[in-house]
């Protein structure tokens, strides 16, 4: 088993070694989704419960999950 592991790693490693484009694309590929997730973080995923209290984001949670809740029961 630690030789297939090994034996894997290695012809991952040399396959990136020889590479003449493939290497730029992953790292532009890279560069794409880093900041794709940044920018859907930033502006469609904003943390709903920043500068809340414990009581306030139990209570929250509990209005989600009973208005969850209510809206299957009706598409039932």
């Amino acid at each position: 088993m630690k030789n297939a592991i090994i034996s894997i790693w290695k012809f991952y490693v040399e396959g990136f070694r020889n590479m003449t484009w493939g290497r730029q694309l992953w790292w532009l590929i890279l560069l794409k989704v880093v900041i794709l997730f940044v920018l859907l973080r930033g502006f469609f995923f904003k943390p709903v419960l920043s500068g809340k209290s414990d009581d306030e984001r139990s209570e929250y949670v509990g209005a989600q999950l009973i208005d969850t809740q209510s809206e299957l029961r009706t598409k039932i």
